[in-house]
């Protein structure tokens, strides 16, 4: 999310002060996802100008690769693909395949567009990754922010149309192994106000998603909980739900009672909350820091289940490099305003 309502001496916005001390860590993953022969750009997977995909390839080519599609965030307005260069560059070194998926952003089109561009991104994950070395059968489905909710829409939409009669499916629910939704919002009847509190105004949030009346049809949350689409909500995968506890842009809530809701209606899900973490905290400054970073072993851990050799691989992994300098990362902390 990207709202900017904080400022430093000089009006200075905290978000450029955020920028400027994340500058080099964003200088080497730039410099990594223009010029590594492991990234594979732009890949087309529709007729629509934005719908290009990245795929982050792991150095090691020995058998296929389990495979993260990953929607990443932006506020339904600023998302783009590379802006999961980061998270495929440090999964793609843990064997794992990763898939960034771009997505038409407001005014380009509205939230329909962005949930039928993010499908069509699944859908060639789905059906064209083995060729590029990646399992099949090990697709996992993320987001990040925006992303999450984005990905989560696309998903429960796909399982709605798959108990429909009369519906054409390109991809089914069942290819997804589980779904991880990192720091995201999915009810926006609890979150509209909040956004426009933050900056996010309600005239263009609601513009966004088509209107005050298509809030409950882009809220997960709430479709899941229709005892007439019992039927579809029973083929979800695993939801994992991935939050920091001092998130300012959609507040930690939104992860734990979507885990809740689900759980109600008979889905897996949990959600894991991380104390004291903002919503750039547990996607850029953590694994900015280098070392250890619990989400980041989470996910890999989640994925990585029952493969024993992948677990041995990991147990004796290197540590991550830093790529930014600690006091730089705790000015980062300090301005950020999400």
């Amino acid at each position: 999310m990207s709202y900017g309502r904080l400022q430093m001496d000089h009006e200075i916005p905290c978000p450029w002060v955020l920028l400027l001390m994340l500058l080099p860590g964003f200088i080497q993953v730039g410099y990594y996802y223009f010029f590594s022969s492991q990234v594979q750009r732009s890949i087309v997977y529709g007729d629509q100008p934005r719908n290009r995909l990245d795929l982050y390839l792991p150095k090691n080519t020995d058998g296929p690769k389990p495979v993260v599609a990953f929607v990443t965030g932006g506020a339904w307005i600023i998302g783009y693909k590379a802006w999961g260069s980061l998270l495929g560059k440090q999964l793609s070194e843990r064997d794992i395949m990763v898939a960034c998926i771009d997505y038409r952003n407001f005014p380009q089109g509205t939230m329909s567009d962005m949930v039928k561009d993010a499908s069509q991104g699944i859908s060639f994950v789905c059906n064209n990754i083995a060729q590029y070395g990646g399992d099949p059968n090990r697709i996992y489905l993320m987001g990040q922010s925006a992303g999450a909710h984005i990905a989560a829409c696309a998903l429960v939409e796909q399982a709605i149309k798959e108990t429909s009669e009369g519906e054409s499916i390109t991809w089914s629910v069942s290819q997804i192994k589980a779904y991880f939704g990192l720091s995201g919002g999915y009810n926006l009847l609890n979150l509209v106000d909040y956004f426009h509190s933050r900056g996010l105004y309600r005239s263009i949030f609601l513009s966004i998603m088509e209107g005050e009346d298509s809030l409950r049809r882009f809220s997960p949350e709430v479709i899941v909980q229709d005892p007439t689409l019992k039927n579809a909500v029973s083929l979800l995968p695993p939801i994992i739900l991935f939050h920091g506890t001092d998130d300012y842009s959609i507040p930690f809530d939104a992860s734990k009672n979507f885990a809740e809701t689900l759980q109600r209606v008979g889905v897996r899900a949990e959600s894991i909350l991380y104390e004291g973490k903002t919503h750039t905290d547990v996607f850029l400054q953590d694994p900015m820091r280098g070392g250890k970073d619990q989400m980041f072993e989470d996910l890999v851990a989640i994925v990585h289940a029952g493969d024993p050799e992948a677990q041995e691989k990991d147990a004796g992994a290197p540590p991550r490099r830093r790529l930014v300098p600690e006091f730089m990362l705790q000015v980062a902390r300090r301005v950020s305003p999400f």
